[in-house]
């Protein structure tokens, strides 16, 4: 039987391999060395190299609080605070175009002209007819005052006339002059209360007529303002402070009142609006701070407000609107950037630790830690997510605090409130302060008052 020589690049492979898994063991094992203290190696040495009899390696961790529930990430597209379409509101062509697309303006500024050669005319006939029926007036007002002085003059003249006859009618019951005479008199005094009235009704017309002048010359003002006004139509300003998001028309075209010609944008604030699923919507309330991430600027995180929360859902995808404002102070965040908000759920913070750090209380048998911590077969380590309002029932655990005690680290046995479990990790209620040591994980399970070394995962206070 012939044997197969072995190949020499083979056999090399082979015992680089070898020297590999050599080097790799010594140095654990120098690792182990250095984190176990004197006493601990001395302990070691004294029970004769028994593993059983050496000191447990633990991870120990720093007791923080936090949140179980993570927030969810949703995406948005930027848009300006407001958005305002600018558009025509006379007829004409356009002349000109101050701004462009990116150009910030303010508030008042003018931005377009449009032809005004018929305003002006039609500014330029209101007035003529203005000024036509204001002499109108005038005509009117003197005439008004020639009836007044023929009222004075009437007044008078029948005042002499009425003294007259009644000084004739005295004379005649005394019989100094004939009663004919006394009759005349009469006749020519009231002649001359007739022609007052009349005078004085005349007067009454002519200040009516001067009523309906001055009528007509308010309307005709009224007119010269609508037509200075539509002739100011012809410069058109900008009604917010902000940048031109789009140019929609072009010098020489002939625009009609409503044809759009620039829109604008208020971009010292910017809004998002995202879509919610229903089931975060509990969670959400108006004026509710949220973290914005933005592609455009990786390196920085902004914080939102939620403006506005829609009060109807999407039928079809149960998503409802949420808004968000995020302030722009700079101008860097513009219009159409893709968003990322993440949303926290409301939920008071407490203490935190992994579910690997309980251990299972053996006075509390009838529902203890090492039960809530495992989930049941086919149940996703997710299911123990507990639903706002519905609390489960506070079981009790043993927590180990680390101490250090001549040198040596100790662990103290703990009994612990737990609250709510979720993706490996528990609340702690009672029975842990934030800042304390803890065993985080353990290889085997600790006695009160043991003696434990530290792992190097294990973190540094």
């Amino acid at each position: 039987m012939k044997l197969h020589k072995p190949h020499p690049m083979s056999i090399a492979r082979t015992s680089s391999l070898q020297i590999g898994k050599l080097a790799l063991a010594g140095l654990l094992l120098a690792l182990c060395s250095c984190n176990a203290t004197p006493g601990d190696r001395a302990g070691a040495q004294g029970s004769g190299g028994n593993p059983s009899q050496t000191v447990p390696a633990v991870e120990a961790a720093i007791a923080q609080t936090g949140t179980l529930q993570q927030g969810r990430e949703y995406t948005g597209t930027t848009q300006p605070f407001r958005e305002v379409s600018l558009r025509a509101q006379t007829e004409g062509q356009l002349l000109s175009l101050m701004a462009d697309v990116g150009d910030r303006v303010q508030q008042g500024q003018t931005l377009a002209q449009i032809d005004d050669g018929l305003l002006v005319q039609a500014v330029n006939a209101a007035q003529a007819e203005l000024a036509s029926r204001q002499s109108e007036v005038a005509q009117a007002e003197t005439r008004a005052s020639e009836l007044q002085t023929q009222i004075e003059r009437a007044r008078l003249e029948f005042q002499q006339a009425e003294a007259d006859a009644n000084r004739l009618e005295g004379l005649t019951t005394q019989g100094a002059i004939p009663r004919q005479q006394a009759e005349q008199a009469r006749t020519t005094a009231d002649a001359n209360a007739q022609v007052l009235r009349s005078t004085q009704e005349q007067a009454r017309s002519q200040q009516a007529a001067i009523a309906a002048a001055q009528a007509r010359v308010d309307a005709q003002q009224a007119t010269i303002a609508q037509a200075e006004q539509r002739l100011s139509y012809a410069l058109v300003t900008s009604p917010i402070s902000g940048f031109v998001l789009q140019r929609v028309t072009e010098i020489g075209n002939l625009v009609q009142p409503g044809n759009e010609i620039l829109r604008l944008g208020d971009l010292s604030r910017v809004k998002v609006v995202i879509q919610v699923s229903e089931l975060d919507l509990g969670s959400l309330r108006t004026g509710q701070l949220v973290k914005v991430r933005l592609d455009a600027l990786p390196n920085r995180e902004l914080t939102g407000t939620i403006s506005r929360i829609s009060p109807a859902a999407n039928s079809a995808s149960r998503q409802v609107p949420v808004e968000i404002v995020l302030p722009n102070p700079g101008g860097q965040i513009g219009s159409g950037l893709l968003t990322r908000v993440s949303l926290t759920p409301r939920q008071q913070a407490r203490i935190i630790v992994p579910q690997t750090a309980i251990q299972q209380d053996r006075g509390n048998q009838g529902g203890g830690a090492s039960q809530a911590r495992s989930p049941q077969p086919n149940q996703s380590p997710n299911a123990t997510r507990a639903t706002t309002g519905n609390r489960p029932r506070s079981t009790q655990g043993t927590l180990f605090i680390v101490a250090e005690q001549d040198d040596k680290s100790i662990v103290e046995a703990r009994s612990v409130t737990l609250g709510e479990q979720l993706d490996g990790n528990v609340e702690i209620l009672s029975g842990l302060r934030p800042g304390e040591r803890y065993v985080a994980r353990s290889g085997r399970p600790l006695k009160d008052g043991e003696s434990v070394r530290l792992s190097i995962l294990s973190e540094q206070s």
